[in-house]
Parts: C-alpha cells; structure tokens; sequence
C-alpha cells in the first residue's frame, strides 16, 4: 500500500513561503532554513520536495509567473478593440492590483536572479511570451513586445516616481507606442 502523504499541501506552502521570504528578506538572504520557518514545515522537507533552492526558486518564480500572467490576462477581458486595449494596458500600469509593493520586490528579485540563472532566464521568457501573446490580440508582434517593454518599465517608474503620471498621460503613452493615429 502507498503511504499518502500526511500534509497534502506542504509542498505548495514551501513554494508560497519561499516567494514571501525573498519578499521579506531579498533572493540574497534566502536559505533553506527560513523558507521553512516560514512555511512551518521541517527542515527536511526542503530537500523532499524540491532538489536544491535553485529547484525550488524555479519552481517558485514559475508559480509567481503564472500567476501574474493571470492577473495581467484579466485586465483584458471583454476588450474587443485597439483602443480598448490601449486602455487596458494604461489601467494595467496605472492600477495598483499588480504594482503592489509585493509583486514588485518579487519581479525585480526575480529579473536580477534569472540574469544570471539560466534556468530562470527560461522561466522569464516563458513569462515574456504569455505577455507579448496576450498583447498580439490586438497589437502585431513588434508592438506587443515594445508594449510589454514599456509596461515593465512603467510600472517600476509608477511605484517609484515621486510624482508618477496621470492615467491619461499613461494612456498617451501607450497610444504612441501602439501607433495610435498614424
């Protein structure tokens, strides 16, 4: 008989707890010994479910990932047109349903690692790519990546300008990138 396992849900509380210690502490600072603590689980456990923190960061910045890519699809939904679009990727940048202080910490932990981490370059372009397809609904492939580009951007200037721009200045913007009147 297979032994089940006593807590069906450990695994996905390490990947969640290893995302809210890089939010907490920075990639530099995470170890397999807080990432436990903070998903109260045995030390042990680390090394069951996962091969190494290179593994469980992959796995982690993927579940990250994904879920971005779910909350960024959403500010599409029911768009029909171009200019419902360019609206929505300005409501994207403007809102603070994705540049929340925590989603922001982890892009940008996420960018400096996967620099430099090959396995984790292979993660963010997967991430790239479901950004620049949902973007080619309405936009042609250059200009869903220029626009991806520009919202990467403008989201860490909207978080940390001292003065951020209006919505309508955002909507210019991504008017000009996508375009608009020409």
């Amino acid at each position: 008989m297979a032994r089940r396992p006593n807590d069906p849900q450990r695994r996905e509380r390490i990947i969640n707890a290893t995302l809210e210690t890089i939010a907490t502490h920075g990639i530099s600072a995470v170890t397999h010994r807080k990432i436990a603590n903070c998903a109260d689980v045995p030390l042990g456990s680390m090394t069951y479910y996962f091969d190494g923190i290179e593994a469980l960061l992959s796995e982690a910045f993927g579940a990250f990932t994904a879920r971005m890519s779910e909350e960024y699809s959403a500010f599409f939904a029911g768009v029909t047109t171009f200019d419902g679009a360019c609206d929505a990727v300005a409501e994207l940048i403007f809102s603070s349903q994705v540049t929340t202080p925590k989603n922001m910490t982890l892009m940008y932990q996420f960018y400096a690692l996967a620099s430099s981490t090959p396995s984790l370059k292979e993660v963010m372009q997967n991430w790239m790519s479901r950004s620049q397809h949902t973007l080619e609904q309405w936009f042609d492939p250059s200009t869903a990546r220029a626009l991806d580009a520009f919202i990467e951007g403008m989201t860490l200037h909207f978080v940390t300008d001292s003065q951020p721009l209006t919505r309508e200045e955002i909507r210019k913007m991504v008017g000009r990138t996508a375009g608009e009147g020409l």
